[in-house]
């Protein structure tokens, strides 16, 4: 796996969601997705959201992928704290 696959399944599986994936050996991987998808949602329940897309390939060909889950909102927040 390389991280635009990752990132073309996320973006696929969430509609308008946008996704940047790193990771350098193929199997251990870092993400943060940004989605409307996630608005009300717990921490959890977002990254089973981000796992469905990712289906059988999670705990295979992916062996981790550490995410960072946020709304459209909480970017933007983020972004001017920075």
């Amino acid at each position: 796996m390389n991280p635009e696959s990752i990132q073309q399944m996320i973006e696929q599986g969430l509609p308008g969601a946008r996704a940047e994936v790193r990771g350098d050996d193929g199997v251990h991987f870092e993400a943060t997705v940004v989605s409307e998808a996630f608005r009300g949602k717990l921490p959890l329940a977002r990254h089973r959201l981000v796992y469905a897309t990712l289906g059988e390939r999670m705990g295979g060909e992916i062996h981790a992928l550490a995410l960072k889950t946020l709304t459209p909102e909480e970017i933007a927040s983020r972004d001017q704290g920075a």
